[in-house]
């Protein structure tokens, strides 16, 4: 990861996020990156529903998890995410499960800032000076 300030959430792997044989479910991963991203939203003053509402989306475009090893039912787990320099169109995302200070997955997503108005979506290639400022956060990590 690029970031020496990554965004952190922390999750407990719950009875629902396994399978019968209590091992992490590989579709909680990708829950727990978008929950990790729209709370790092929110703690810059951007809160999803907001730019939502302000007519912006942000569809991931390009998702890939390496799995390093299991999480079972019970683990304590901290995401450590960082947004990364935008890159073209897209708004790259890095983040690394932690167990116990140990990296058991990695993940990338990609994003592309769309407006949506009258039903029609546009690709932003820039983020609008209103959003500008929010996404510069984003890339530098909380204060701490």
């Amino acid at each position: 990861m690029s970031n020496n300030h990554p965004w952190k959430l922390e999750k407990i792997v719950l009875p629902q996020h396994t399978d019968h044989a209590g091992v992490m479910w590989h579709g909680a991963y990708i829950s727990w990156l978008e929950e990790a991203r729209i709370k790092a939203l929110a703690d810059v003053g951007l809160p999803y529903g907001k730019l939502s509402l302000e007519g912006y989306e942000m569809p991931v475009v390009s998702l890939k998890v390496n799995y390093i090893s299991a999480l079972l039912h019970g683990d304590q787990v901290v995401l450590s995410s960082s947004c990364l320099q935008q890159e073209g169109a897209r708004w790259p995302w890095e983040t690394s499960f932690l167990k116990q200070g140990n990296v058991v997955a990695n993940a990338r997503v990609d994003l592309v800032l769309l407006k949506i108005e009258n039903k029609r979506r546009r690709l932003l290639r820039n983020a609008p000076d209103n959003l500008r400022e929010a996404f510069l956060t984003l890339h530098k990590g909380p204060a701490n």
